[in-house]
């Protein structure tokens, strides 16, 4: 099975998105639903999802779990809570028991909007990851480049946690620069409890000039410094849009992995996505 493992939804008639602001955001400014991307995926031969927080709100979480529990496309969810607060273990445990919280797999923060580099081996910070690892959850990494050293401490420091890694720390497509981010990529995958999404590339590039080869210096790093059983496919939809489509972002990444082996690829479109958010039980 093909598996999508980081997409989004939203209603702003629920919830604003504070971040979608400006022109160029102004195609996403809407309703996304995940009726809205199940004909996209069937077309691309993808038969389970992983739907993602978009805001630190913590009602949008509850949400996704329902979302998860009664959608056939979307298996799991990761969701948000406040990682500092002194009640945290109380708060992933509320939301484990909600209503289909089984499918609650993970936990992401947007670090990348902190302005602290080291933000995630913050002593507080550190002490919601060990919280979040005693749920028996995992940890979605939205980094910017710069946070990536922090993410390799933080990763060493909370050996129990599995970490997953989104957009691939966000690499300067655009500008074709590697250094330092190929460096600190490879310092943090060199944690065997990280793994990486190949996900929210097209939106770092050019977002009307992009190529499948301008991306391929860059996934060929990630592919070499996690190794495919550590990669996983991810369309960042709808966010993606913004540069390409569901379709393109889908063949994109057939097109960068069609080197590899196909017990590799495999793990790329499907097989890593199960393993790190533990789906069996969850997959229709």
């Amino acid at each position: 099975m093909r598996i999508d493992a980081h997409h989004h939804v939203w209603d702003l008639d629920v919830r604003d998105q504070d971040w979608i602001r400006g022109p160029r955001m102004a195609p996403i400014r809407r309703g996304f639903s995940a009726a809205d991307l199940a004909p996209l995926a069937a077309v691309a031969g993808v038969g389970a999802t992983v739907v993602v927080q978009t805001v630190a709100d913590p009602d949008e979480t509850p949400e996704l779990i329902a979302l998860a529990e009664r959608d056939p496309l979307v298996a799991a969810a990761v969701g948000w809570t406040d990682l500092t607060a002194p009640d945290v273990a109380d708060r992933l445990a509320a939301l484990r028991a909600l209503p289909g919280g089984r499918r609650l797999r993970a936990i992401r923060h947007g670090v990348q909007g902190e302005a602290d580099a080291d933000w995630l081996v913050r002593p507080d910070v550190l002490r919601g990851l060990r919280a979040v690892a005693g749920a028996g959850l995992g940890y979605d990494l939205l980094l910017l480049p710069r946070h990536l050293p922090g993410a390799a401490r933080a990763a060493a420091e909370v050996p129990e946690l599995t970490f997953v890694l989104d957009h691939c720390a966000k690499p300067p497509i655009a500008s074709g620069e590697v250094e330092p981010w190929a460096a600190d990529l490879r310092a943090l995958a060199a944690r065997p409890n990280v793994a990486c999404k190949l996900s929210g590339l097209v939106t770092e590039a050019d977002w009307e000039k992009w190529t499948v080869d301008g991306l391929r210096v860059y996934t060929e790093i990630v592919l070499d410094a996690f190794g495919p059983d550590r990669v996983m496919f991810g369309s960042d939809w709808p966010v993606c849009t913004l540069a390409a489509s569901y379709a393109q972002v889908a063949e994109a990444a057939e097109q960068l992995t069609e080197h590899l082996s196909p017990a590799e690829r495999e793990r790329v479109r499907g097989g890593t996505a199960a393993e790190y958010y533990r789906l069996e039980g969850l997959l229709n």
